[in-house]
Formats: structure tokens, sequence, C-alpha cells
């Protein structure tokens, strides 16, 4: 009834707001076409004052005009009495020009003849001089040409004695070279006797051991082969084993998460935790709802949102534990929780509308689709056996219409029909799953039993293959060893038989260099002996030469002297003729520039001349002109006069319409405003209506849900218990009242006390928890890192001793023989010992390698390297520097 009288007033609050607002938009219009002519009559009034202003300014222009040109007649008139004056004045200065003018270049036709003639002495004497100075060049050129000839000839001389002296010496080293060398190829003939049968005793040598050699390559090669595809199945092996290790162990804590989870009853509320803690001690709790039954993993999410709120109800034997329970919540102020005994809650009977489960999408009725206990089935039927099971939302919703929405229904994806029409549904959040916990743990702990066996059975074939693997590696270097001792024998009859061939090419070498340079030796003595005869030639010639050119030197220095003396007077001269010529050349520019200035005043004077005699003839022509143009100026005055007061009568009567047009405005202004005030109170009333109906709405919508969630009604239904008699509302009020003085009586509640105790109760049991979680958690840590340390040991340990025996046959190969180790340093534990590298070069005691020197470091420390590339090859590898010292 509130409801329909809420629309009913909304109603008819809109139809007055709509008539409201056509009658605010007629006067809106009105006051539109109103404010349109006020705006046409201001734009007219403005329009007339602008012209009038206009005319104003151009009148106050004119009568300035009319001042400026008295003014210039006056001006006029006193420039033609100044014009006569200046006349005069130009007329004698341009004599005066006229003089000077004349005077100036008599001067300069005289300084022009005098010039002419310095000129033509100035370039006689230059000649004469440049003759002079070419005569004493070519001098000085012959003087250093004969001294530099003196000076080579004496150089080469010196350079002739120094031959002759060097001849000398090397004569006589070489007869001293001759003879050693005569001796020497005595002794070498008798040295390649030996070497010859040393190198055949060698040869034998080496040929029986290289064939033991081969033979006991050939065996290690095979081993090795085999070792090669062990390992490679041993690796196969660890890299599955790693596999289902990491698989094991997720699985495993997965289980354990799970475990945890379910025995501390995670995801339930505090209250159902607190009475399954006292399970063991009453055995009346039989469970929770979630723990009593078990279904497909494709019907889970159905039949969760089908119990609701009912999967966390705990089940007794009968209402006397369900009693003692709730007073086990009240005493402790755990909360509330719902009990379901076996001996009160029973089957509701037989399904209404069976004919709905041979609908198409219908799976079944949700009791039907968990499996439980036989002593569960009643309880079970209680709580699933209304609730039909869909495929998906759309059959759902064709079957809600068909049955009128009197069926609750579920789809697999959690969508909920409630009897009435209303649904449920959307994005299903579930990260408790309360009714696939157990099915999860079972299949969980079955992969764990899988995976542990199929790790034993694997770990047993990898210990058979690294056993295998270790025996062939003993083998392998024991030949290994054997090997390493031939090799030794090998090198060292490689070495000697290589020593001995080399000395004796050496020899060989040797003996034919000795006879070459002896034939070189008799070469340069027949050298020696001709170049002292030509020598001593060449030394008289030079000093014939030498004396020559001295002579002639003598000679050109006494030339040079005297034109030194010839440039000396023309020199001076010539500079008394340039100042001559300076001065003159002086004189002529101040003439010059006398003439320019007289030229320049007396081209000023005629033009100044000029103009003031034109300007005299315009001045009486101008006074005449201005006067006519004043009295025009004047007659223009008089009509801008009668337009200022044209525009003024005008202006008036705009103003004086514009004043009852005014009127008329404000009279719709008001009523304007009038009707916009009542069209927003309509508006706030409409608002008003529409949320209080939106209200109502929602509240009847809310105890529609209430009905059906607290008693399984619909409105519809309900109406079948509507009471025939007024319920007395002031009774129960009267109840109410009483009650609260009664809570009142009982004084003050500290009413925070049973959320302090739960929050701290919770805070507790948390950190509980994570205590023993990490007490567990550190056990297990340690117990990993006591295998890996002893794992890192024991692959230490091996791959210390495979480096060890790569280094010895890595340094043998380097060095050519002697013996290369490893050892660890005194120490308890192998993964913190340090590590001592032992080196025996051929034909040298054992000792540390820092002991030894740059190279046989530097070899020791490419051993070491190689080693370990040895041991794990990579396909490519780069050392840099590779020859310093433990680079």
């Amino acid at each position: 009834e509130r409801l329909s009288k809420l629309e009913t007033d909304c109603r008819n609050a809109e139809h007055e707001l709509k008539d409201t607002t056509d009658a605010f938009e007629k006067t809106k219009q009105e006051y539109e076409s109103l404010e349109n002519e006020m705006e046409r009559l201001d734009e007219s009034i403005d329009r007339l004052k602008e012209a009038s202003k206009e005319y104003e300014l151009n009148r106050r222009q004119m009568e300035g005009q009319i001042n400026v040109l008295r003014e210039q007649i006056n001006t006029a008139k006193q420039n033609d009495e100044h014009y006569k004056s200046r006349i005069e004045v130009l007329r004698g200065d341009l004599e005066k020009h006229r003089t000077s003018a004349s005077e100036c270049q008599d001067n300069k036709d005289l300084l022009l003849s005098k010039r002419h003639e310095t000129e033509s002495l100035r370039c006689d004497h230059e000649e004469k001089l440049r003759q002079i100075q070419d005569q004493l060049a070519q001098c000085m050129a012959m003087i250093e040409k004969n001294q530099s000839s003196i000076i080579e000839i004496l150089n080469m001389r010196a350079s002739t004695k120094g031959k002759i002296q060097r001849y000398d010496a090397m004569l006589e080293q070489i007869q001293i070279r001759k003879s050693g060398l005569n001796q020497k190829l005595l002794k070498m003939k008798s040295d390649e006797m030996q070497q010859k049968e040393l190198s055949q005793k060698y040869q034998e040598k080496y040929d029986e051991v290289t064939s033991l050699i081969d033979k006991m390559t050939r065996e290690q090669t095979q081993m090795e082969e085999e070792i090669a595809q062990l390992q490679k199945r041993i690796a196969d092996q660890n890299r599955q084993m790693d596999i289902r290790q990491t698989s094991y162990h997720r699985e495993s804590s997965r289980l354990e998460s799970l475990k945890n989870l379910a025995e501390r009853y995670e995801g339930f509320g505090v209250s159902i935790k607190r009475v399954m803690e006292q399970k063991d001690r009453n055995p009346g709790i039989k469970g929770v709802v979630a723990e009593l039954i078990q279904t497909e993993k494709r019907f889970e999410t159905a039949v969760e949102t089908a119990l609701g709120g009912n999967i966390q109800n705990i089940v007794t034997d009968n209402e006397s534990t369900a009693k003692y329970m709730i007073e086990f919540l009240k005493r402790g102020r755990y909360g509330r929780a719902t009990f379901l005994p076996l001996t009160t809650v029973k089957e509701n009977g037989i399904f209404a509308k069976p004919e709905i489960l041979k609908e198409e999408g219908v799976i079944g009725l949700a009791n039907t689709l968990v499996r439980t206990e036989p002593v569960y089935k009643s309880l079970i039927a209680n709580l699933l056996g209304k609730t039909v099971v869909v495929d998906h939302i759309e059959h759902a919703i064709a079957l809600g219409r068909k049955y009128h929405h009197s069926v609750r229904m579920v789809t697999l994806d959690g969508d909920l029909l409630n009897p009435g029409g209303s649904m449920t549904g959307g994005a299903f959040k579930n990260n408790s799953n309360l009714l696939g916990r157990k099915r999860e743990i079972e299949e969980l702990e079955k992969n764990v039993r899988f995976l542990k066996k199929d790790m034993e059975k694997m770990q047993q074939d990898i210990d058979e293959n690294r056993n295998r693997r270790n025996l062939l590696r003993d083998a392998s270097s024991d030949i290994s060893d054997n090997i390493h001792q031939q090799c030794v024998v090998q090198n060292t009859a490689r070495m000697n038989l290589k020593q001995t061939s080399s000395r004796l090419q050496e020899q060989q070498l040797e003996h034919v260099k000795i006879r070459s340079e002896l034939q070189e030796i008799a070469r340069q003595i027949r050298e020696i002996e001709d170049n002292h005869l030509q020598i001593r030639e060449e030394i008289s010639n030079s000093e014939r030469a030498e004396k020559e050119l001295e002579t002639a030197t003598l000679s050109l220095q006494e030339d040079q002297e005297r034109c030194r003396r010839q440039e000396e007077a023309e020199l001076h001269e010539l500079e008394e003729i340039r100042v001559r010529m300076a001065e003159l050349t002086q004189k002529e520019s101040f003439i010059d520039e006398n003439l320019a200035r007289i030229h320049r005043e007396s081209k000023a004077c005629k033009e100044e001349l000029e103009e003031l005699s034109v300007n005299m003839g315009n001045s009486s022509e101008e006074v005449s002109r201005r006067e006519l143009q004043i009295r025009d100026i004047e007659m223009r005055i008089d009509e801008a006069d009668a337009a200022i007061a044209s525009a003024g009568e005008s202006i008036k009567a705009y103003v004086q319409s514009k004043e009852e047009t005014s009127k008329t405005y404000k009279a719709f202004f008001e009523k304007r405003d009038a009707l916009s005030q009542k069209m927003n109170l309509l508006d706030k009333e409409c608002f008003r209506l529409n949320n209080q109906k939106e209200k109502v709405e929602e509240g009847r919508e809310s105890r529609i849900q209430y009905m059906w969630e607290e008693y399984e009604v619909t409105p519809q239904s309900a109406l079948s218990y509507q009471m025939g008699e007024e319920v007395e509302f002031r009774n129960l009020k009267t109840r109410v009242i009483q009650c609260k003085d009664e809570i009142r009586k009982l004084g003050p509640v500290n009413v925070n006390a049973i959320e302090d105790y739960k929050e701290l109760k919770e805070r507790h049991d948390f950190m509980q928890t994570q205590h023993k979680d990490l007490v567990e958690a550190a056990k297990t840590l340690q117990g990993i890192i006591d295998e890996l340390d002893e794992g890192m040991r024991r692959q230490f340990t091996e791959k210390f001793e495979d480096i060890r025996r790569e280094f010895d046959r890595a340094f043998k190969q380097l060095f050519g023989g002697g013996k290369g180790t490893l050892e660890l340093m005194d120490d308890e534990d192998v993964l913190e010992a340090g590590i001592k590298i032992i080196s025996q070069p051929p034909g040298k005691k054992l000792q540390n390698m820092m002991q030894l020197s740059g190279g046989e470091k530097a070899l020791t420390a490419i051993a070491l390297l190689f080693a370990i590339q040895n041991l794990k090859p990579s396909p490519i590898c780069l050392l840099d520097e590779s020859e310093a010292a433990l680079d």
C-alpha cells in the first residue's frame, strides 16, 4: 500500500512538473523577445552617442587646423626678410672662394714640375744600385761554392785515411779468424762420428717403447668409451632423478599442507574449530558435514553451493551432545554454531516434483550425487533432498519458468536459483575447498607413494652404474700410470734422438759455414789489397783540387769588397732623393685638400642661393592659399554643430522608449524566477519520492529473501499463513520497553571483553602455529644442509682425484716427462682445505710450484687449466696471455 501511494504521488508530481515546465517555456519565449528589443534600443543609443562624439572630435580638429594655418602665415612673412639678408652674405663668400682657388692651382703646377724631375733622378740611381747588388750576389755565391768544395775535399781525404786504417785492422783480424777456423774444422770431424753411433742406439730404444705405448693406449681407449657411455647414462638418470625428487617434494609439501589445514579445520569458523577440538574428548561429535560426504570433482562446486552455510554444520549423535557443546560455546564465548543431531534431523519426505528429474539438463537431486555412510543418509537427504542439480544456467532458467519458480536448483558452475525467482551467481571463489579437501589428500598420498617407489628403483640403478664406472676408472688409471711411465721413457729416447740429430745437423751446417767463411776471408783479403792502391790515388788528386779552389776564392773576395763600397754610396744618395720626394708629395696633398674644400664651399653657397630665390617667390602664394583653407574649415565647423544637436534629440527619444520597455522586462523577469523556483521544488519532490520508492522496493526484496532463508517460504505461499485477527503492535512495543529496562538493571557490561579475548586468542593460536612451523622448517633445513655437505664432500673428493690424474697427464705432455700432482693441505674439512700444486720437471727434484722459475710456473699453470678442461670439455676455450706466470 505504501509503495502504491508513493507511485501515485510520483505520477502527480511529474504531471505538475510538466505543466510548470510548459508555462516556464512560454514565459521564457516572451522574455527573450523583450530582451532582443532592449538590446536593439541599446545598440541605437550607443550608435548615436558614438556619432555625436565623432562630430565633436572633428570640430576640435578643424579648430586646431585654423590655428596652425594662421601661425604658418606669420612665419612665411618673417622668412622673406631673412632670405634677403642671407643672399647678400652668400654672394660675398663666392667671390672669396674663386680667388683662393686660383692661387692654389698655381702652386700645384709648380710642385708637379719639381716632383717629375726628382722621380727621374731616383729611377737612375735605383737601376745602378740593382746592377751593383747583382754583381755582389754572384761573388758571394761563387765564394760559398768554392768553400763547400774545399770542405768536401777535406772530408773525403779524412774518410780515405780512416779507410786505410780500417783495412789494415781488418786484414789482421781476418788472418787470426782463418787460423781458428782451420782448427775448429779438424775437431768437428771427430765429433761427427761419435754422434752417429749414439743416434742409432736411441732410435732402437724409441721404437720399442712406442709399440708398447700404442698397445696400452688402445686398451685405455676402449675403457674410456665404456666409461663415457656409463657417465652419459648416469647423467640422464640423475636428471630424471632430479625431476622425480622435485615432483616428490612438491607433492609431499602439498600433502602436508592439506593435512595441516584439515587437522586445524582451516576455512571453518572459529566456533567450529573450538567444537572440533573437543571431538577426542566427546565421542558424540561425529564431525562437520564437509567431512562426512564425498562426491566427484565435477559435482563439488554444485554440492558446496547447494549446502551453503550448512557445509560447516556439526553432526552429533543426539540432542544431549548438541546441548552440551552449545553450553561449551556459551561458557567460552567462542561464538555460535549449528548442530545436526542424528536423532532429531530426519528426511523431509518425498521430493514434491519428481517429474523435473526427467527434464533436459537435469543431473539429479543433490543428495544422490554424494557418498556417505548409511547412518548419515537421512541427514544428507534433509540438507540436499530438495535441491536439483542442473548442467548449466540456461536449462535452469527454462525449468524455473516451467515450474513457476517453485524448485530450488543449482548448476555445475555454482549458480543458484531459489524458489520465488531470485538468482545467485557470478565468479565462484572457494579457496578453502572444504568438500574436495579429503579427495585431494587421498590423490596426493597415492602420487607420493608411487614417486617414492620410482625414486628408490632409479637410485639403485644409478648406484650400480657408478660402481661399474668406478671400477673401469681404476683400471684406466692403472693403465694411464703405465702409459705415463712408458711415455717418460719414450720422451727421454725421443729427446735424446732429437738432440743427437740436431747436433749432427748443426755440425754439418757448421762445417759448410766454416768452409764458406774461409772462402769469404780469401776474397776480402784480395779486395783490401786492391782498395789500398785506389785510395792513394784519390788522396793525391784531392790535394791538387784544394790548392786551385783556394786561389780562385781569394780573387772573388777582393771583387766582393769593391762592390760593397759602391753599394753603400748608392744607398746614401737614393735615401736623400726619397726624402725630397716625400716632402713634395706632402705639399701637393695639402694643396689638393684646400682646392677640394674651396669647391665644396662654393657649391654649397650656390645651392643655398638657388633655394633662397625659389622660397622667396613661393611665400606670397602660400599665404593666400592658407587664408582660403581657413574660410573652408570654418564652414565645416558650422555643419558639425548642427549634426551634434540633431543626434542629441534622437538619443533622448530612444532613452524614453528604453525606460518603458525596461518596466515590462522586469515584470517578466520576476514571473520567470517564480516559475523556476517552483520547478526546482517539484524536481526535488520527485527525487525524494523516487528515493523513498527505491528504499521501499529494497526493503521488500530483503524481506522476501529473509522469508526464504529463514522460513523457506515465498510471498505467495506466506499468504496461507496470514492471521485472521489484527496484531496488537502496542503490546509488542510495551514488551520491548520492559525488556530494555531489565537489561539496564543488569548494570554496565564490558562490551569489548568478548572481542578482546577473541582477538588475543586468535593471535596466540597463530603465533603458536607459526612457532611450530618454524621449528619444523629449521629441522628440515638442517637436514638438507647436512645432506648437501655430505654430497659436496663426496663429489669434491671424486672430482679432485680426477683433476689430479688429468693434471699429471697434461704436465707430462707439456714438459716431455716429469711428474705433477695436487695435494690437500692438512685440514679436517675437505671443503675448507687449501690445495698445494707439486711439480717435478724432467731432471729436477719434486718441489712446490712457487719454487719454480717463471717459465716453469707458466707451463704448470697451463697444465692445470688443461687438466680441468679435459675433465669437462667445452666446445671453445680461449686463453689470453697464457705465457704469463699464474695468469
